[in-house]
């Protein structure tokens, strides 16, 4: 059975981080990199030289290194605090601010693909990857780091393509399956079809008095949401084109989507399934790797493999109602707000091209592109925290 308990985390030094330049949309921009060199065991200090040599001794034999570990995936724990890193021969766990690691656990080789962590409490989901891995690559460890081995288990035919924690479920995701379990006793509650996600798409709420589950639906481009407090399912034609990624408010409330596309970023309403707000990422196609709202709901980061990350303003949570009012949940009546540079087109909306009405970003930062970056707010007020699988970590002050 799996128990929770507080775990205070130790006193471990802050790695070195160098600053890079700042991007004038943000302040400050620090941006860091966890070299996963210095991420290895420390290695025992080298004794002082013996100066009575013999003549004919030989030179002591260099022992071999051990290649640097290689990075598998990388998550932020629920409340953006923390997050983990899953390796080849092991995982860790990092605090966001001020940026230090907690703690490391190697496996003597065994490769983590997958970490999830819960809160900041002993308990964690890992999956076996990579070459070699520690774990069945279709089981759920639910490892307790107090006691420093895994306490429950959970096995499925196919393998584990995604894993959500709350305090009070844990939510597995397959190729075409999801499976809900009550934490407690690991008990299945709820099992949902979906449609083919092999990057195990799903998102759950994380306040206690509301849980709200989203994932892909049975049909190309809707979203299934499940309030369990209401007993009801709501179904999304968020997109035309596949569900690319998308992402909750804590509340469940709102759900940000995007499609394979990656050019336009669509905020519903979850209990209704409203369109309440579209906005831009660009013209060109791209790859959205990751999609997060700030605590308030007043922002929203987009990631892409075009080595950007977007910073969209979203209507208030006041404003939700009005919006209900005056739009339709078609794409060509969503409701937007214009920036300067567009309100000259409007008395020629309908003729211009819809583009030419679009809600951009109002910040942007540029990474290098081909990586996959993940992003989320951070507990500073405007912070947004950016983790790269080339292993950099930025952190930029919105403006």
């Amino acid at each position: 059975m799996a128990t929770l308990s507080a775990c205070a985390s130790p006193p471990w030094p802050n790695p070195n981080s160098p600053n890079s330049n700042p991007d004038p949309n943000f302040l400050p921009d620090q941006s860091q990199t966890l070299d996963f060199d210095s991420l290895m065991p420390p290695q025992p200090e080298s004794p002082p030289p013996h100066h009575h040599h013999s003549p004919d001794a030989s030179p002591p034999e260099s022992s071999p290194s051990l290649p640097p570990p290689s990075l598998l995936y990388l998550s932020f724990n629920q409340d953006q605090a923390c997050f983990a890193a899953a390796a080849d021969s092991g995982f860790r766990i990092y605090n966001c601010d001020p940026f230090r690691e907690l703690f490391r656990r190697d496996f003597d080789g065994g490769g983590i693909g997958h970490v999830e962590m819960l809160f900041l409490c002993n308990i964690f989901a890992l999956v076996g990857g990579g070459p070699n891995p520690q774990y069945p690559p279709n089981k759920v460890m639910i490892w307790d780091d107090h006691q420093g081995h895994c306490i429950g288990e959970l096995s499925f035919r196919a393998a584990v393509r995604g894993v959500r924690l709350r305090r009070d479920r844990i939510i597995v995701v397959v190729e075409q399956k999801i499976f809900v379990y009550n934490f407690a006793d690991l008990k299945l509650v709820h099992q949902i079809e979906t449609v083919p996600n092999p990057k195990g798409l799903c998102a759950v709420s994380q306040l206690s008095d509301s849980l709200v589950l989203a994932c892909p639906g049975l049909h190309k481009g809707q979203i299934r949401v499940e309030h369990y407090a209401q007993k009801k399912t709501k179904f999304i034609s968020a997109h035309d084109s596949r569900i690319a990624c998308f992402a909750l408010t804590l509340d469940g409330q709102l759900i940000a989507t995007a499609s394979t596309k990656g050019t336009l970023i669509r905020i519903f309403d979850t209990d209704h399934g409203t369109l309440l707000q579209e906005v831009r990422r660009g013209a060109n196609t791209a790859e959205i790797c990751s999609l997060a709202f700030s605590s308030t709901a007043q922002w929203l980061a987009v990631s892409s493999d075009k080595g950007t990350v977007h910073v969209f303003s979203l209507k208030k949570h006041s404003n939700i109602p009005e919006l209900e009012k005056t739009q339709s949940s078609s794409n060509s009546e969503a409701a937007v707000t214009l920036s300067n540079s567009s309100r000259s087109f409007i008395k020629l909306k309908g003729v211009l091209p819809k583009y030419f009405n679009s809600e951009w970003s109002v910040a942007q930062f540029h990474l290098q592109e081909g990586s996959h970056y993940t992003v989320a707010f951070g507990l500073q007020k405007n912070t947004v925290i950016i983790l790269g699988m080339d292993g950099r970590i930025c952190f930029m002050q919105l403006l």
